[in-house]
């Protein structure tokens, strides 16, 4: 075999085909697996990082909509005969709280939550564990996502929806928009 010596050793490097044909230095067998496994590694983190972390938004995501609905459902719950004795409105605690955990249940998730109600608010805060695929390889088995809502019983309809519908029950036009005014 042709080639420089190895210092200290009687093997020589490898030259020409032979070295273009996979044979390495001497003494750096293995070296592209520790590589691999780094790599592999860090791949295997980062696709659970995208696939877990992307289930948790999800879970987030719908605990938050579970509990603005059922904050909803229970600020639906006014109190009717102090309604229509002042005019204002006032929730009926009880039923408030009822609607809201009945509304959690028929939901069906499992999850966790709370209900509070304090004057005319009620406020819902839903707890939900997500379990893990990817990140469970690295010791992280669950993920915990809280969503949080509040709605509030009021008496009509506010903002810029009652102001169109109190013009087109006036007959006024609702105001040109750039495209109508050949801008």
């Amino acid at each position: 075999m042709t080639g420089r010596r190895v210092a200290g050793t009687g093997e020589r490097w490898p030259r020409g085909r032979l070295a273009r044909a996979g044979l390495r230095r001497p003494g750096e067998q293995g070296q592209i697996t520790v590589f691999a496994v780094v790599i592999m590694a860090a791949l295997l983190a980062v696709a659970g990082l995208v696939y877990d972390g992307g289930r948790a938004l999800a879970a987030k995501t719908t605990a938050i909509d579970v509990a603005q609905e059922a904050a909803r459902a229970g600020a639906q719950q006014v109190n009717l005969a102090v309604f229509r004795a002042t005019g204002q409105v006032v929730l009926d605690v009880p039923a408030a709280q009822a609607a809201a955990q009945a509304y959690l249940a028929a939901t069906g998730t499992g999850d966790t939550a709370t209900v509070t109600v304090t004057g005319d608010t009620v406020t819902v805060a839903v707890s939900s564990v997500q379990h893990t695929v990817f990140l469970g390889l690295i010791g992280i088995q669950a993920l915990h996502v809280t969503g949080t809502a509040t709605a509030a019983a009021e008496s009509g309809i506010t903002g810029p929806v009652a102001a169109a519908l109190a013009r087109s029950a006036t007959g006024v036009p609702p105001a040109a928009t750039a495209g109508e005014r050949g801008l």
